[in-house]
């Protein structure tokens, strides 16, 4: 635990791990630049947190990209953040950005800050998933519903079927796993959302209005 907490706690792999957590695969220079660091010293960092299996590697002809390892490490992350959120406030306008954030973002490969708490919210309301302390279970309901949504399940997976993360916004469950990133992956595919100049802020369309308010009865 002390040696993945020292190598979060740097400020520079903080916004390295920060830039890689909506899911991309980014280069040693693109994340040099992120995290405002010479590429000499971006390339330290990132073989420290390769070596310890927050990252991996993927190579393309002569080049390499970067990413998070597993949705694990984004689900850590994301609780190093809900904790942070709950310390004592400091006062600190609030940027643009942030507000963006706060509305629709991606964590790792599923929805979160307002635009995902209510869509759990909704499927718990409808009866579709059922969450509890220990995670989250699909009904056959659920399963139906996704099915007309067009939300489609790998064949194999190690991955957890319907689990939850603790918003750091919102201070609610968000849905992860599977279940998670198939909606969010439908989402993208339909046009309700997309992307902003900062990957992790996303923009709900107008026709992603209409479709959450007609699929899931709710509007942001």
């Amino acid at each position: 635990m002390a040696e993945i907490a020292a190598l979060v706690g740097d400020p520079a792999r903080a916004n390295i791990l920060s830039t890689l957590f909506d899911g991309r695969a980014l280069t040693a220079t693109e994340l040099s630049f992120a995290a405002r660091v010479t590429p000499q010293t971006a390339s330290g960092h990132l073989a420290k947190m390769t070596q310890a299996g927050l990252l991996t590697v993927l190579k393309q002809g002569r080049h390499r990209y970067y990413r998070l390892a597993s949705p694990m490490v984004a689900q850590m992350l994301e609780s190093i953040i809900a904790v942070a959120a709950a310390a004592p406030p400091r006062y600190r306008p609030r940027t643009a950005q942030e507000v963006r954030l706060r509305v629709a973002r991606t964590c790792y490969d599923h929805f979160a800050g307002k635009l995902g708490v209510s869509i759990a919210d909704a499927l718990c309301d409808l009866k579709h998933v059922i969450l509890s302390d220990d995670g989250g279970e699909v009904t056959e309901s659920g399963l139906a519903f996704l099915k007309e949504l067009g939300a489609s399940f790998p064949a194999q997976t190690r991955r957890p079927f319907c689990r939850h993360c603790l918003d750091w916004t919102e201070r609610r469950f968000h849905l992860s796993g599977v279940v998670g990133a198939a909606i969010t992956a439908r989402c993208f595919d339909l046009g309700w959302v997309r992307r902003e100049r900062n990957p992790r802020a996303l923009q709900i369309t107008p026709k992603g209005q209409e479709g959450f308010r007609r699929s899931f009865g709710f509007s942001i």
